[in-house]
């Protein structure tokens, strides 16, 4: 008990030390730590899924307490696609799961981030749906942008990018050598899955891995980058405090 209110009053502290002028507009998180959070607890991966997606809901009323406008929820990578079906086929259906419940609190505004092809048909529709949903409800004041990161890598986004990219400028009847002559970086940038939405100014990563495997490689170039040891379902609101104090107190050159 009295460890409890001691936690309290570090959290309420904590809380306090944060100014609406030093917290980060869109902050892109790598939810890890699912599975061996399970093993650990002598679980199946299935379960550890869950935990983690029951996690993102009170992950989200933190990061609006906050003052955070954005966030993006890394939730399956292309990677993780190519594993086996008895794991493959249960998380995609925590994911789907996860994605309409979010989809049916007004709170939050669900925007997809992936690429929807590589997903099945079914889990595609389903995502679909739940989030032209989310985009339709009626809200009263300013709603979280929450954006669904599935099936999506950041290798295969910047060459869906240019590919995108070449075809419209081969429907305007250029050749490549004229794209290579005019070719900017604006113009990947607007061919990207996130396109029209402003770069990550944090991106935190949990379960104590350090690297980003592939995450909004080219929108994070000036992203502040935070990993905490806790896995994904751990993950507690002091966690995602001290984040936000560790991003206050960092000056931050954006390549100057």
């Amino acid at each position: 008990m009295r460890n409890q209110i001691l936690y309290d009053l570090y959290e309420r502290r904590l809380a306090r030390s944060l100014r609406p002028e030093t917290t980060p507009h869109h902050v892109g998180v790598i939810l890890d730590g699912n599975r061996r959070w399970a093993k650990a607890a002598g679980n199946n991966t299935a379960y550890g899924h869950r935990k983690g997606a029951d996690k993102i809901s009170e992950f989200l009323q933190w990061a609006s307490e906050a003052g955070v406008k954005i966030v993006t929820l890394w939730m399956l990578s292309t990677d993780n696609l190519d594993r086996s079906p008895e794991e493959l086929e249960p998380l995609l259906a925590i994911i789907t799961e996860a994605t309409r419940r979010l989809a049916d609190d007004p709170r939050w505004e669900l925007r997809f981030v992936g690429a929807p092809s590589l997903l099945p048909q079914a889990v595609e529709s389903e995502l679909t749906q739940a989030i032209e949903h989310s985009q339709k409800l009626k809200h009263d004041r300013e709603r979280l942008q929450v954006n669904i990161a599935v099936g999506y890598g950041g290798r295969h986004e910047i060459t869906d990018a240019v590919r995108a990219l070449l075809r419209d400028y081969s429907q305007q009847g250029m050749s490549i050598d004229d794209v290579a002559d005019v070719l900017t970086v604006d113009d990947i940038t607007d061919h990207l899955y996130t396109a029209g939405v402003p770069d990550p100014d944090l991106l935190i990563r949990t379960s104590g891995e350090q690297r980003l495997s592939g995450f909004l490689l080219w929108q994070s170039v000036h992203s502040e980058y935070y990993f905490c040891e806790a896995y994904w379902p751990d993950f507690r609101r002091v966690d995602f405090l001290r984040a936000l104090r560790d991003y206050a107190q960092r000056e931050r050159r954006l390549g100057r």
